[in-house]
């Protein structure tokens, strides 16, 4: 690099180095595997993975991505990523132009004059974002990102995880990445409070952990989120869920039934719920309750409440409970809950028994009966007087259904149980399962097979929908018939 271009932005280069392009590195490491010109570790799609319906494979697109993060490795070696905060976009610009003419020249890209015109503003606006992460956000085949430390980076696209070429300088400028991220919503990490969830304005989930806990340096989970609202209707096409289900659950989320969605981490419940969501009317004021923001309701009328953590002295702290106890002074229609995981179980309950019916949360458990199970334990957290049976009465009282969703071994995600709550006999809660999925085996390609199925139980709640004019075909629950 010529000294002219040399001053307070660009580490001076070391004259007899040379640049490198990073798919050599990983060349001479590994000579056996197989690197295309421009694809890098990580960002190759999968072709024999589930994909989305809405999502193709763009080869040109992932050229570009990969092009990206090669560049962004090339610039974070010549930038002094100090000063990066007190300059202007335009200056920026400037001193960008000819790093990335140069990048772009030695390996041989072939970009027309806009094009790099784009490609030069686009990096300067990922240099003042969030940096090597930019590419990936943009990327809309990947569903989560994974910064193990500054020198790994994971993601995970389609049910599967892979291994990316993308790196942080260092840990400070990681370090950087996290505090922009965290800042924004104003929350803070540090070793005092080393944990911290956040939010990307997308809506996307953002976890960081950071030392002491971290021992490895900072690490950071991203859950990215759908540009496009997902639907029943989406779900329905990307072979989530059966169309026959999702007829039952569009009328019950109409008829004001009360849902629980249930599942492990990662299983997709959110996803669930925004879908579910987006059957509500818009003539209805919906109160969203969420650790971290990124429920995607349509509607006009959504008021959403996050909590707060606690200050620097331990004070100050707005729990879930609190944002409950206070959402029923709002006037409410309905009232979701992003996730119950503690003793705000028991206030989201009695809003269901009060008024509220068609109210929805997302709880971990791994079957539709361990979430009740799992409802009576965080019930008793809130250490209220009540025996076990006046907990199941509520219980059985409050929820209509539990949709069960589950991450299966080959990495789709799958609705696997509707299941409906129908009362109590004898100090027990009484469930009957109305549709499901079952697995048949593998096929050649390692993936589950299975078949969406019905019972044959008619659903008790379907004689009180048809109150208000809604109804549900008797065919979708013949049990001699598999569910398309």
């Amino acid at each position: 690099m010529n000294d002219t271009v040399l001053g307070r932005f660009f580490s001076p280069a070391k004259p007899a180095e040379t640049l490198r392009n990073p798919f050599d590195d990983a060349r001479e490491q590994d000579p056996d595997r197989s690197f295309g010109s421009s694809t890098i570790s990580g960002l190759e799609p999968d072709s024999s993975a589930p994909m989305s319906p809405d999502l193709e494979i763009d080869e040109d697109q992932q050229k570009m991505v990969a092009m990206r993060v090669a560049l962004h490795r090339y610039l974070l070696d010549e930038i002094n990523l100090s000063v990066l905060d007190t300059m202007y976009t335009e200056e920026l610009v400037d001193e960008i132009r000819p790093l990335v003419r140069d990048f772009i020249k030695k390996n041989q890209f072939p970009l027309s004059a806009p094009e790099l015109d784009s490609l030069i503003l686009d990096t300067t606006n990922e240099m003042l974002g969030l940096g090597p992460l930019e590419p990936l956000l943009k990327d809309d085949t990947i569903a989560d990102i994974l910064v193990n430390s500054h020198e790994q980076v994971f993601i995970e696209r389609f049910g599967q995880l892979e291994l990316t070429d993308i790196r942080f300088k260092d840990e400070d400028h990681l370090l950087r990445i996290v505090n922009k991220i965290v800042s924004a919503v104003g929350r803070r990490v540090d070793e005092s409070s080393p944990l911290v969830d956040a939010r990307l304005p997308d809506g996307s989930r953002v976890n960081v952990a950071v030392r002491p806990v971290a021992v490895d340096g900072p690490m950071v989970s991203i859950r990215k989120f759908s540009r496009r609202p997902y639907t029943l209707e989406r779900l329905v096409e990307g072979g989530s869920m059966a169309d026959a289900m999702r007829v039952l659950l569009s009328a019950a989320v109409k008829g004001r039934k009360s849902i629980i969605i249930s599942g492990g981490t990662g299983s997709g419940k959110t996803t669930m719920l925004n879908a579910l969501s987006s059957q509500i009317s818009n003539s209805e004021r919906l109160l969203t309750i969420e650790d971290a923001a990124e429920l995607q309701l349509q509607q006009i009328h959504v008021c959403r409440l996050e909590t707060k953590p606690a200050t620097l002295d331990g004070r100050n702290e707005v729990r879930q409970r609190e944002l409950l106890k206070n959402a029923l002074r709002m006037r409410p229609d309905r009232i979701i809950v992003g996730e119950v995981r503690s003793e705000e179980a028991f206030d989201m309950l009695q809003a269901m028994n009060t008024g509220h019916e068609g109210s929805m949360c997302t709880v971990h458990a791994n079957t539709p009966r361990d979430s009740i199970s799992r409802l009576e334990q965080m019930i008793g957290m809130a250490g209220m007087p009540m025996t076990i049976k006046s907990v199941r009465q509520q219980i059985a009282s409050a929820i209509d259904l539990v949709v069960q969703v589950e991450r299966l071994h080959d990495g789709t995600r799958k609705l696997t149980s509707i299941a409906e709550v129908t009362g109590m006999e004898n100090d027990v809660i009484q469930m009957q399962e109305i549709m499901a999925f079952k697995k048949q085996g593998l096929d050649d390609k390692g993936k589950i097979k299975g078949i969406y199925y019905a019972t044959g139980i008619r659903p008790r709640f379907l004689e009180q929908i048809a109150e208000i004019g809604l109804s549900v075909p008797e065919d979708l629950f013949d049990p001699s018939r598999e569910l398309i």
